[in-house]
């Protein structure tokens, strides 16, 4: 008895040894960093530039590996079913990785139980522009024209079953309205309609959508987030405008598949919140419209569960069906 207890002991202090030795070597190869869409957009630029300081800080390269498609499923199963949970295959990403469990009845990942969180990196909002001649110079005036007039505002959307789409089902279910959602095949298109009037109302990006809204071009009602941007900060959030609770951003964040070492997590933590915390990181998302985040892997664990069971929700009353891509 005495023996298998000596054992025992002896296992788990080799347990804790080996992984804090892992820990003190990780990373010990290059890491594949997935990202579930075209190089190009928010998400990848993010990956890389992160990628790019994990390489200078860490000593091993992290290569961004774009996998889009599918409203982000191929990247998504290709983490879950076929990277090996050593560490060194990593996802970066964007709301849509909580949406697609919303959409489909069986999705074929549990977004929770199969993804181990990293961090949440950062956050940014959208803003509710319209024609400049749209009756409405505020939020006020804006929800009392589309409840006067059900159905009658056409509302563009840069695609079905995104963040976007799910956020102007939320402002219709929160601000007792009804719009015409008028689907695009992405921003550009639903801009330049916008712009020539073919369309009253959309969410933009706040800075893409900036120029246009210097040249008069667009008039900025609200922002999306909780907090006022730093970019618009004269622009009133949804929450203070009347719908209570409201906030939709969109966000990035790291994960690992499932049985990911958990040195490697905190490892991963700690550097990712290290850069962060740097000033020409933090002046670049402030110059793009967002805020930097970090903290620990709970609290992305905690918005991930959130996210889900609001988009299931709104899912359910906008009778939003998966996209066919």
């Amino acid at each position: 008895m005495q023996y298998r207890r000596l054992l025992n002991t002896l296992g788990a202090v080799m347990a804790v040894l080996a992984s804090h030795a892992f820990a003190q070597s990780y990373p010990v190869k290059p890491v594949r960093v997935v990202v579930p869409l075209a190089p190009g957009g928010a998400t990848d630029i993010q990956a890389r530039l992160f990628a790019q300081k994990l390489t200078q800080s860490l000593g091993q390269a992290f290569v961004v590996d774009n996998r889009a498609g599918a409203g982000g499923l191929i990247a998504f199963n290709f983490v879950v079913s076929q990277a090996p949970g050593d560490g060194y295959t990593l996802l970066a990403t964007s709301p849509g990785f909580t949406i697609v469990p919303a959409l489909y009845e069986k999705p074929p990942f549990d977004a929770v139980k199969d993804f181990e969180p990293i961090i949440i990196m950062s956050k940014a909002p959208y803003a509710l522009v319209v024609n400049p001649a749209f009756p409405a110079n505020n939020m006020k005036e804006f929800l009392a024209w589309t409840r006067a007039n059900p159905g009658k505002l056409n509302f563009a959307l840069s695609g079905i079953g995104t963040a976007i789409h799910l956020g102007a089902v939320w402002m219709e279910e929160a601000g007792g309205i009804k719009t015409t959602m008028v689907p695009y095949k992405g921003t550009g298109p639903a801009t330049q309609d916008l712009i020539a009037g073919q369309v009253q109302a959309a969410f933009a990006n706040v800075i893409s959508a900036a120029p246009f809204i210097k040249s008069g071009k667009l008039r900025p009602l609200a922002v999306t987030t909780a907090e006022r941007s730093p970019v618009m900060p004269d622009l009133p959030t949804f929450a203070e405008s009347g719908l209570k609770d409201y906030e939709v951003t969109t966000w990035h964040g790291w994960l690992g598949p499932r049985g990911i070492p958990q040195s490697a997590v905190k490892v991963m933590n700690a550097e990712l919140n290290k850069i962060l915390k740097s000033p020409d990181v933090i002046k670049m998302f402030a110059d793009d419209g967002g805020v930097t985040l970090g903290g620990p892997p709970e609290t992305f664990r905690k918005l991930i569960a959130s996210e889900i069971e609001r988009w299931k929700q709104l899912v359910k009353v906008g009778g939003i069906k998966p996209p066919l891509d």
